[in-house]
């Protein structure tokens, strides 16, 4: 079923967007850090249910020196249990990224998604790690992770990439192909034009969390549509039941759902993009069902539309000729 017949499912996000650097200070010195940006994260929610809160890439770990080995930390003990304190102050899942030190004595560079509870939601693992320039190894011996799991929470379904993953289209594809509607990136480079770019092609939410320039939420028409600059954390709601719509000369560039339902309907439109992404404030009505009474279609339905039209007029030349 699409999600623009689906009632609204607003969900409220939040990026960290701080660097870590200098000497590791400690579990509980670290803990008290992150547990600052997720009470400064519950504060700017404003009221709102906090849902997630994503941190940058390893960010449990930053300032551990040596190589992986050395720097990874193993998730049990007060490791465990501090991660599950902070998902439970924030009534929040929190993505946690660390150098993880596995029960097999190997080491990932992953994201954990802890639940509101506290319970261990998922692990990813970077599947993607990088090679500095002249080196042979990844990450200081990081080994790559295999999978690209989608989790269930209880607002939908998330998928996670790290860093450089960005680079290759497997994970991203794969993510959709399971269904995510939200992918976090925790990421030490704060890139846009990549993440916008898979979240126009999997018409899938896309927000990073990194710790210099910039923290995005990129919506499913590519467009950014939420960003901070300045260090600090950026708080901004979705809606997971929306619809794409392209330009049309009905849609009016989205005055003719608000002439109908004024504050009821809401949207993100871009005249130079010629696309738009609505969402229903009413909980008892579908944006989908809005768009039916004022007879517009999604860009998806108007894509499909066009194709089979395309398709019947290359028949009927072929019977001609």
């Amino acid at each position: 079923m699409s999600t623009s017949c689906q009632l609204p499912r607003k969900v409220t996000l939040a990026m960290v967007l701080r660097s870590f650097s200098g000497p590791w200070p400690g579990l509980a010195a670290r803990a008290a850090e992150l547990g600052a940006d997720l009470e400064a994260a519950r504060q700017a929610a404003k009221g709102k249910r906090l849902d997630l809160v994503v941190f940058p890439e390893g960010v449990l770990t930053a300032g551990r020196t040596g190589r992986a080995a050395d720097s990874a930390l193993p998730l049990v003990g007060e490791v465990r249990e501090a991660a599950a304190c902070l998902a439970c102050a924030a009534q929040a899942y929190v993505v946690l990224p660390l150098l993880l030190r596995e029960a097999n004595g190997g080491v990932s560079n992953a994201a954990v998604l802890v639940g509101r509870t506290g319970d261990v939601a998922g692990i990813y693992r970077k599947v993607h790690p990088v090679a500095a320039l002249g080196e042979a190894e990844l990450e200081g011996g990081v080994s790559p992770g295999r999978e690209f799991p989608v989790f269930d929470c209880d607002f939908g379904r998330l998928g996670i990439q790290i860093c450089w993953d960005m680079s290759y289209d497997d994970g991203w594809a794969e993510l959709a192909r399971q269904g995510a509607e939200l992918i976090v990136v925790p990421s030490a480079s704060p890139q846009t034009l990549r993440p916008a770019a898979y979240a126009l092609r999997h018409r899938c939410y896309v927000m990073t969390s990194t710790p210099r320039d910039n923290v995005s939420v990129f919506n499913p028409g590519g467009m950014t549509e939420a960003q901070r600059t300045e260090p600090g954390v950026l708080v901004h709601t979705i809606d997971l039941s929306h619809a794409v719509l392209h330009w049309s000369e009905r849609l009016e560039e989205g005055r003719a759902l608000t002439r109908v339902y004024g504050d009821r309907v809401g949207y993100v439109y871009s005249a130079r993009e010629d696309t738009g992404v609505f969402w229903s404030n009413d909980p008892g009505v579908p944006i989908g069902a809005m768009l039916r009474e004022v007879g517009l279609e999604t860009m998806d339905e108007h894509i499909e539309r066009c194709r089979a039209l395309r398709v019947m007029n290359q028949r009927v030349r072929s019977l001609d000729v």
